[in-house]
């Protein structure tokens, strides 16, 4: 078995002997010798005695302050230590490009559109669903970043984007939408990224510092759930999935069931002896 593998086998770290080792040999330089520990076991955990901390320094440098802080605070909970990778560094940076390129591919639709929760309470269900997640991801945040659990809330601002790029705006509505969300992203990412967020900010024409202005409070009647998704069930075999309004009693639940195609052909000239009716949560035909 190679030295490499053992040591990933086993979980080894290659530590200060493999380090000392090289550099009594002169073999190899700083950079040489990382490259070789990043490869080979378990890396080391970072310490002053071991000399293998790390400088932000080169990091704030290639990729600017805003990448290494989210890194910093995306990596783990404020309370455990965390393996410092360039990889994990790259990863942040690729997001707040993910984002940067996302708004300027949008800003000119939402730039001059003005917000008002009255006007959204009338849309239609895709648009919904981004509202939605935005303000449970708004809720989310301001509960984590209160537990300072900064990787928490980071996720979620990750997991809205994602919600984001996949939405394609097609009334006016739409836009408001589309600006809400991206406003809230740029409010929720000021604490870790405040000068990309401060940048965003004056493209979407404010003329003073985000700082100036209140943070959003999540809008409760956009997180009032008024469809859900339920299971269906034949002889209790998972069929299908169909939407429901919330709290649909039994008889809309077998009704919209028997309309989706496929619970429709195994149903056909069966006769239904039994319904098995959870609400919100499963309907089972007995047939």
């Amino acid at each position: 078995m190679k030295v490499a593998d053992f040591l990933k086998e086993n979980n080894l770290s290659i530590g200060d002997n493999f380090r000392l080792l090289l550099e009594k040999l002169n073999i190899g330089s700083e950079e040489y010798i990382k490259r070789i520990e990043s490869r080979l076991g378990e890396p080391a955990k970072m310490s002053k005695s071991k000399g293998n901390t790390v400088d932000p320094e080169e990091a704030i440098r290639k990729y600017g302050a805003d990448t290494v802080r989210l890194y910093i605070l995306f990596s783990a909970p404020v309370e455990k230590d965390f393996e410092w990778t360039d990889e994990g560094v790259q990863g942040a940076y690729r997001f707040l490009r993910r984002f940067w390129n996302f708004f300027h591919q949008h800003m000119d639709n939402i730039k001059n559109v003005s917000v008002s929760r009255e006007e959204m309470r009338d849309l239609r269900e895709d648009a919904k669903h981004v509202r939605q997640k935005t303000h449970e991801t708004l809720k989310k945040y301001l509960r984590s970043m209160q537990d300072l659990s900064f990787n928490t809330s980071i996720a979620s601002i990750m997991e809205l984007l994602n919600t984001l790029q996949e939405f394609q705006p097609k009334e006016s509505k739409d836009y408001q939408v589309l600006r809400e969300a991206t406003e809230t992203i740029v409010f929720m990412l000021y604490p870790i990224t405040p000068h990309l967020c401060e940048e965003l900010w004056s493209k979407l024409g404010y003329t003073e510092s985000i700082v100036f202005y209140t943070f959003p409070k999540p809008d409760e009647e956009a997180l009032k759930v008024e469809q859900i998704e339920i299971p269906v069930q034949i002889n209790g075999k998972h069929r299908a999935t169909v939407k429901l309004p919330v709290d649909a009693d039994e008889d809309l639940a077998k009704e919209t069931a028997l309309k989706n195609e496929r619970i429709r052909q195994l149903v056909n000239g069966k006769e239904i002896k039994k319904i098995i009716y959870v609400k919100n949560r499963l309907l089972n035909l007995v047939v």
